[in-house]
């Protein structure tokens, strides 16, 4: 079971063990293709625009296609197709996307829209944005010259086992494939193919696999080791919305370096102070290539929660939707052993997770997770919605549905917290405006152009949160977004000071979000909550003020020098996938 994770000393042995079984477990991974060039926060910034702008409309099919003006579209289409739209649908899933023959731009997929499963199914049509096309296989919009399936109407259909019957197949224990043969229950969903038509991996989504984690069970499912709802908006300990505190994170993902230091120092200056007398605090998700080690290791020492954000930021989608365990680990435990060893981190402090485009890795990233003792993750998004949503450890079934295009959710229990990404609201004017879709990080709203419009994003999620649940407002940056507009960081400056002159708003990590649900205290307490005392604050100069710059190739990335900063010594090759110390490990 998940401990609570004030001082992490109960697991102090259990980390050095995991350590050594990360660095083994690397040193021994295989590897294919590790000189591919690595993803920077522009080309992040370029992935978000790729797999995030979809615009969707919704048009009503009869059952004989009439043709009918597509005003989301923007043009005409005659549909003289044989078949009913329930005829179309009836082994679709309802986020699926397929092309019709009428259509020949490669921009046009449909999905079918069955309105909550009530009422007539209609077709929702989706236009990718100008210079884009859609990839049916990956379904997602991509540049023109990469997709190469314009052609084809639609994914490869799946043999799906037989998991449903009228009358049982199968004995007791077992579950039939799509050829009828019984295997065990427990080989389905596992990863690995063992019918011979490989159906057994074929549903495996988070309401299908079926050895899914149960359903929310208040019961079973006690503080501090486990929290769940319904519906995912209960506040922790049944508390009234007035007397909990309402929590903010701000958090960045990617490179620690001098492009960004002198913002985060503008940021959280040293009288920023919550109400309870410390220091605001922030946490970083911290990928590999071109971080400052000694930078990261300020950061540290000031309170900053630092976690991990891959080593390589690889620029495909599928690497970590469908990257097996030993990818996964190279990654996020070998960033730690990078981290840890190079910015002097010797608390165990490095326990977060936040995979890269935010393409969650399914069972197996949250395997590799709790092998190596990770608590949390920080990378499934839910869709915006009325009320926002509140962490929730994944014992039991996510509270929401898997968000995303492509997605890969986990559908399995796992003693790990998911820090959910709640969508923000990104229109303009809430009372007139018509419904857009959320975006999850905050660079990601692509209409926020100018600084009073920022502000308002700001104001309007707030009190999103702050009039309803108070669940965590999340507001995630990539730093290079704030820096774009002088006007946005003034914003972002003015909003802290305006909120910690309120003494039920709290700056906090995600640590301490997790801190606080698993021992729930009132707003009149919480100057008194010890778990929010530690750094609190943080006077004094940095470790050093001029770390070392050692300039390193690695035979991963043969054709670079790469710049290594760090207050420690220079390793011998600059740290990477199969060698993440540094010390020329050779790989046979």
């Amino acid at each position: 079971m998940l401990r609570r994770v004030a001082g992490f000393s109960e697991s102090i042995d259990q980390r050095r063990r995991a350590h050594a079984r990360a660095t083994r477990y690397i040193v021994s991974a295989t590897w294919v293709g590790a000189g591919v060039r690595s993803g920077s926060d522009d080309n992040m910034a370029r992935s978000y625009l790729l797999w995030g702008l979809l615009f969707t409309g919704i048009v009503r099919a009869t059952n004989n296609f009439r043709p009918r003006e597509k005003r989301q579209l923007g043009l005409r289409a005659t549909l003289n197709l044989p078949v009913t739209t329930e005829e179309l649908c009836q082994n679709k899933a309802s986020d699926e996307f397929f092309r019709l023959p009428d259509f020949s731009d490669c921009r046009d997929v449909f999905r079918c829209d069955r309105s909550g499963g009530q009422g007539p199914i209609r077709l929702a049509a989706v236009r990718c944005p100008t210079g884009l096309a859609f990839d049916i296989n990956r379904q997602v919009c991509d540049w023109k010259r990469n997709v190469r399936n314009c052609d084809q109407l639609e994914k490869p259909l799946k043999i799906k086992p037989l998991l449903n019957t009228d009358n049982p197949i199968c004995p007791q224990g077992q579950l039939a494939c799509g050829d009828g043969v019984c295997l065990p229950k427990p080989l389905f969903c596992d990863g690995k193919h063992d019918c011979d038509d490989e159906s057994d991996e074929n549903a495996c989504g988070v309401d299908e696999d079926p050895n899914r984690a149960p359903e929310c069970d208040k019961q079973q499912c006690v503080l501090p080791d486990c929290f769940c709802s319904a519906d995912g908006t209960q506040i922790p300990g049944n508390l009234n919305p007035s007397n909990t505190p309402q929590m903010i994170t701000i958090t960045f993902s990617g490179a620690v370096n001098f492009d960004n230091v002198d913002l985060y120092q503008d940021l959280f200056k040293e009288e920023r102070k919550n109400a309870n007398g410390c220091q605001i605090k922030a946490t970083f998700f911290v990928s590999h290539k071109y971080t400052n080690y000694s930078a990261v290791q300020e950061l540290h020492r000031k309170g900053h929660e630092i976690a991990v954000f891959s080593i390589s930021n690889k620029e495909d989608p599928e690497y970590w939707t469908h990257g097996s365990y030993d990818d996964w680990l190279t990654e996020m435990a070998g960033a730690r052993l990078i981290i840890e060893r190079f910015s002097n981190i010797t608390d165990n402090s490095i326990i977060g997770v936040r995979a890269p485009f935010l393409r969650v890795g399914g069972n197996t990233q949250f395997e590799m997770m709790t092998d190596q003792l990770f608590i949390y993750d920080a990378s499934i998004t839910a869709p915006l919605s009325r009320m926002p949503l509140w962490p929730y450890t994944m014992y039991f079934r996510m509270p929401h549905k898997c968000h995303g295009n492509a997605q890969n959710c986990p559908s399995r229990s796992h003693p790990v917290w998911e820090m959910v990404v709640n969508e923000l609201d990104r229109r303009d004017d809430p009372e007139f405006d018509e419904n857009l879709a959320g975006c999850h990080f905050v660079d990601s709203c692509s209409n926020i152009r100018t600084g009073k419009q920022f502000r308002h994003l700001l104001e309007h999620n707030f009190q999103r949160h702050y009039q309803t649940n108070r669940a965590p407002l999340g507001l995630h940056f990539q730093a290079a977004w704030l820096e774009s507009n002088k006007d946005f960081k003034k914003e972002l400056i003015k909003f802290i000071i305006d909120k910690t002159s309120q003494n039920d708003v709290y700056f906090v990590t995600m640590l301490q979000v997790i801190q606080w649900m698993q021992s729930p205290t009132e707003v009149t307490g919480i100057r008194d909550f010890d778990e929010w005392k530690e750094k609190c604050d943080v006077k004094g100069l940095p470790y050093c003020s001029l770390p070392n710059v050692c300039p390193l190739h690695t035979r991963e990335l043969r054709e670079e020098t790469l710049n290594l900063h760090t207050c420690m010594d220079c390793p011998r090759n600059y740290p990477w996938l199969l060698d993440p110390t540094g010390d020329g490990i050779d790989i046979v």
